[in-house]
């Protein structure tokens, strides 16, 4: 059976600038794949190669089992598609830029327009031209035409740019009920993880034109780095003793975790950070360590990484938590 979309290592250059650098990517019929990078990453040179616009420097891209080639009829009939900044005739009101759209969809019956004007909560601006729209109603209008036909295949760059938290939410809907009930498929870029987890059902991160890591949902979730941070009573006291005895102090406590086989970092402050993760998943056993070795902890907590920052240490970008690449990955 055809994917409905497949990539084989597509590359694009920009002279001396490797924009793309040999993406395969296979996206499942039925699921919303979440194509996720910071601003720069590729992410809009991907989605215009894979509808056309642009010639890909190497490689190939397949959309709905049909190879992608400049000028070419298929399967456009099928696809809905907003890249970037959407765009619309600006003197023409909202309901004649979707009448237009319409037209250009061979058997969408006129009822569509009215149809995805209530959807998208734009009949109050059927009348408007649209260039007079806010940025938020300008992209409700270009998801608009995105799904005017009920496309099987929906591809949407950044398609929460601009909306306001009620207006994402709405988009939000409007995509689980694309796949859940309709069957479609969705390919979608942002630089937003936490909309990105809400929705997708499989990520591929991407970066410096490359895809670091493709994960379904729920390993996210596991690939998050954890670590416990402990303070003890003597880690506390150190921080008003001499620097001499404040390491000594400190140190106690480390040298009791590491000789039951528990390293742990000491920060200037005084915390040891454990990793490991029979500590992390086991902190009533670190407490009880502790409390034998004369060091009883007043505070022991498990700090998880938060999604922002899980992207911005997988990326290389400031913001993460210390620690290495997830699942084995290097850090290039």
């Amino acid at each position: 059976m055809n994917l409905p979309i497949e990539t084989d290592n597509l590359t694009r250059d920009y002279r001396q600038v490797r924009a793309v650098d040999n993406l395969s990517l296979r996206v499942r019929e039925g699921e919303i794949y979440g194509f996720l990078g910071p601003n720069g990453a590729g992410k809009t040179t991907t989605i215009r190669m894979l509808l056309g616009m642009i010639r890909p420097t190497a490689g190939e891209a397949r959309v709905l089992g049909t190879r992608v080639r400049l000028g070419s009829p298929k399967p456009w009939s099928d696809v809905g598609y907003m890249v970037e900044d959407p765009h619309a005739y600006p003197e023409l009101t909202v309901w004649e830029n979707l009448e237009a759209a319409r037209r250009l969809h061979p058997g969408t019956p006129p009822r569509a327009v009215g149809e995805i004007l209530a959807r998208l909560n734009l009949t109050a601006y059927s009348n408007r031209r649209a260039a007079t729209l806010s940025h938020g109603n300008a992209q409700r209008l270009g998801l608009a035409k995105a799904l005017l036909h009920s496309p099987r295949l929906l591809i949407l760059d950044e398609p929460a740019n601009g909306l306001d938290p009620a207006g994402i939410v709405e988009i939000r809907q409007l995509l689980l009920e694309l796949t859940r009930d309709h069957g479609g498929t969705v390919f979608m870029s942002s630089h937003i993880l936490a909309e990105v987890a809400r929705l997708a059902g499989r990520i591929g991160i991407i970066h410096q034109g490359r895809l670091l890591q493709e994960l379904d949902a729920a390993d996210l979730e596991r690939n998050r780095s954890r670590r416990l941070l402990v303070r003890t009573r003597e880690s506390e006291l150190a921080e008003h003793a001499q620097p001499a005895q404040h390491a000594q102090q400190a140190q106690h406590a480390q040298h009791a975790l590491l000789a039951a086989g528990h390293p742990a970092e000491l920060l200037p402050d005084g915390t040891l950070v454990l990793k490991n993760t029979l500590a992390v998943e086991h902190p009533d056993e670190i407490n009880r360590l502790l409390v034998a070795a004369g060091a009883a902890p007043t505070h022991l907590v498990v700090e998880e990484e938060e999604l922002e920052q899980y992207f911005l240490r997988l990326v290389g970008l400031p913001g993460g938590l210390p620690g290495g690449l997830p699942g084995g990955l290097q850090d290039e």
